[in-house]
């Protein structure tokens, strides 16, 4: 279940309840770039935050927002992050957590911002109270919300240039991969693990909208037809292989130690199209549940998958 509630943290606030070495194109932390930040003009706001000076000690309680602060060149300012926030290896990363987040903790780091991805236990009015700036920038469902982000970042960090920059290339980057797998006549049908007790996802989630670019058919948008269970139900056996999907991408490959081997071995599954075709593939988990910039690298691991098939 834990990995339901890392998933939902990490793609939307609606269920509370619940990295790979690439090529050159590989988008790449730039913590210590020189910014725009001595030009940028103070004070700012962004929602309903504004901050009248540049932050220098921020802490971050989301993963995907280390990373893409990083990628902008704001990893001078970030002073702490979450237990969760394992890249780039040069975060600060501590023992404060995301998904119980204690507002004495955080005070401690005496910080001029916080961003979180949700306001679990009403953090935010808790940190309110100590007169802590918090940004909370919840989970996107598509790409343009992840480049709205990446711009707000760099707007509350004095790196606006390095912001547009990073959006600018993740959009070209992408672009060139999904243009260059080969169409075809019939789209794909996907099954999407969150964990071996078959959590997924619908296409109405960020990474729903991954797959949609490469024309790919969900089969977990069944278990959800209304969203009531947030894009992410739980599937049956029965039905998952009743559903036959052509492919299988496992998001669990490090939390769970699961890779095709695991799963063709799953008692009858054998039936199954992904199975039989030998065309199941293992993903970064970390990758695979983060909005940010290393998004390019899960749409490269897809492309690479699809490209193999034959049309």
């Amino acid at each position: 279940m834990k990995r339901v509630l890392t998933a939902a943290l990490a793609a939307t606030t609606l269920l509370v309840a619940g990295a790979c070495g690439g090529n050159d194109d590989t988008t790449e932390p730039s913590g210590t770039t020189q910014s725009s930040a001595s030009a940028a003009a103070y004070p700012v706001t962004v929602g309903d935050l504004t901050l009248d000076q540049q932050p220098q000690k921020i802490v971050s309680l989301s993963s995907t927002a280390t990373e893409i602060l990083f990628a902008i060149g704001a990893g001078p300012q970030v002073t702490a992050v979450d237990d969760q926030s394992n890249y780039p290896a040069d975060a600060p990363k501590t023992d404060l957590s995301g998904f119980k987040p204690n507002a004495e903790a955080i005070a401690a780091k005496d910080p001029d911002l916080v961003i979180l991805s949700n306001d679990i236990d009403k953090i935010v009015s808790q940190l309110d109270k100590l007169k802590i700036p918090v940004f909370v920038a919840s989970a996107t469902t598509d790409l343009d919300g992840t480049y709205q982000q990446i711009g707000q970042f760099g707007s509350l960090t004095g790196h606006t240039a390095e912001a547009d920059a990073l959006s600018a290339k993740m959009t070209a980057d992408i672009d060139k991969i999904v243009k260059d797998v080969p169409p075809r006549s019939t789209p794909l049908t996907y099954y999407y693990e969150l964990d071996p007790t078959l959590y997924s996802v619908t296409s109405k989630t960020f990474i729903g909208s991954i797959f949609a670019k490469f024309g790919m058919t969900n089969v977990a948008d069944a278990a959800d037809p209304d969203g009531a269970k947030g894009g992410y139900p739980q599937l049956s056996q029965e039905s998952l292989v009743k559903s036959d999907p052509d492919t299988i991408f496992l998001a669990d490959s490090k939390c769970c130690q699961q890779s095709p081997q695991t799963v063709a071995a799953r008692k009858g599954w054998s039936t199954v199209t992904a199975v039989k075709s030998n065309q199941i593939y293992a993903l970064d988990d970390d990758i695979a549940s983060r909005w940010g910039p290393r998004t390019v690298d899960l749409v490269r691991a897809i492309a690479d998958a699809v490209a193999k098939i034959p049309a």
